[in-house]
């Protein structure tokens, strides 16, 4: 049974899974008003619904100071603590101070069942009452709140979905990250169709919040080898339900991304990944004073995983091994043909075991990376590879290859 608590606290405080806290925070501009005719006004919260985690617009239509008709849409989690959301949108009958009505909720299908006490008192509104949502009934105690005017509620309600369809470069989008928007009837197919392909899919974007529910559509976020990112967007934009699809931010961070020239890493329409690996592998060993291991590219998302191994300064007699992990990734630097490459390679992660023969000393490493510290650009690691490949750095302040 879902859980629904009681909570009365100011209503200013927006409810914590609320999208419109931000905005409901702000300082409201003076009402505007129609003489004579409808106005709209909307209320984004009302506390004392699970446990401060619901999402309540409530959308109001006057007639100078008399509501003619009410409408309350909550959006809400399905159990205590569950990232999974309901929703019932009802229509409220109205008589006098009284708002009422009955409906279900749209994914489990509970009745529904709203009974509130309106009352003005200046500029501010007390709302007391019942809803109950299936067996379980949440008195209402919600004093002090303000409503927003359509032309706030409206301001509010725009969000990015992060989504480019077409970017000029891959200095604001990130060439592995592709994301798209598929309406939620049409997501469980579109989601079972990747099954057996070569993507990864962002755990987080299955759940379906609130502003999914209200929408009526998901955005899915992957990632893939930036080499089929462009034909696999092409085949998603034909595939029924999907509204929107393009790149979005991923993996990759600027500063430590060097753009260079293909022809010497291709190998016809493709990129040479495994000469381009040797040629990083053979700077970074030097840069890290550490010895290659193995290199090798994930065959869904393109992601380049070096490792290295060298013995750890810090206490030479122990004869300790320091293990490095440094991630990469190599992709067109835009969109479509183009004669330049960018390459972005990440932080190194370094662990420490004993792998000498014998009796090995147990070690346990608690301390955080930021706490560790790293030498300038991973001892010019950056720089160095910069120049093996003939490449320019990105300038942030400029915005532009230097």
């Amino acid at each position: 049974m879902r859980a629904l608590l009681v909570c009365s606290t100011a209503l200013l405080a927006l409810l914590a899974a609320s999208p419109h806290s931000a905005s409901a925070q702000m300082k409201l501009s003076p009402k505007a008003t129609t003489p004579g005719g409808p106005e709209t006004r909307y209320f984004t919260s009302i506390d004392g619904l699970m446990d401060g985690n619901a999402d309540v617009i409530l959308k109001e239509t006057r007639q100078g100071k008399t509501v003619t008709a009410a409408v309350l849409d909550v959006c809400y989690p399905v159990a205590k603590n569950s990232d999974r959301k309901d929703r019932f949108v009802v229509n409220l009958q109205v008589a006098g101070q009284t708002l009422t009505g009955t409906t279900q909720s749209i994914s489990e299908k509970s009745p529904v069942s709203v009974k509130l006490l309106r009352k003005q008192s200046g500029d501010t509104f007390e709302f007391r009452g019942q809803i109950s949502i299936g067996q379980v009934v949440t008195e209402v105690t919600s004093p002090d709140n303000s409503d927003l005017s359509e032309k706030e509620f409206q301001d509010n309600q725009t969000s990015d979905d992060g989504i480019t369809p077409q970017p000029k470069d891959f200095t604001d989008v990130s060439p592995e990250a592709i994301a798209v928007k598929v309406k939620l009837d049409a997501a469980t197919d579109f989601l079972k169709s990747l099954k057996g392909q070569a993507v990864e899919v962002t755990l987080a974007s299955l759940t379906v919040g609130c502003d999914a529910l209200r929408a009526g559509e998901q955005t899915i976020n992957m990632s893939v080898d930036p080499e089929r990112a462009g034909a696999l967007l092409a085949k998603f934009k034909a595939t029924p339900g999907v509204t929107s699809a393009g790149w979005t931010a991923g993996m990759t961070e600027m500063d430590r991304t060097i753009r260079f020239a293909a022809a010497d890493w291709r190998e016809g329409d493709k990129i040479s990944k495994d000469k381009l690996a040797a040629a990083v592998s053979n700077v970074l060993s030097r840069t890290l004073a550490a010895k290659p291991v193995s290199q090798s590219f994930n065959p869904a998302t393109g992601k380049l995983k070096l490792v290295f191994k060298r013995p750890n300064p810090d206490f030479p007699a122990l004869d300790l091994t320091d293990t490095i992990e440094v991630a990469g990734l190599v992709s067109p630097d835009k969109p479509g043909a183009t004669d330049k490459l960018m390459l972005w390679i990440g932080s190194p992660a370094t662990t420490t075991a004993d792998e000498s023969s014998g009796a090995k000393l147990n070690l346990s490493d608690d301390t955080s990376v930021d706490e560790e510290g790293e030498q300038p650009d991973d001892n010019g690691s950056i720089e160095a590879l910069a120049k093996e490949l003939k490449g320019q750095r990105w300038d942030a302040d400029k915005s532009v290859w230097k």
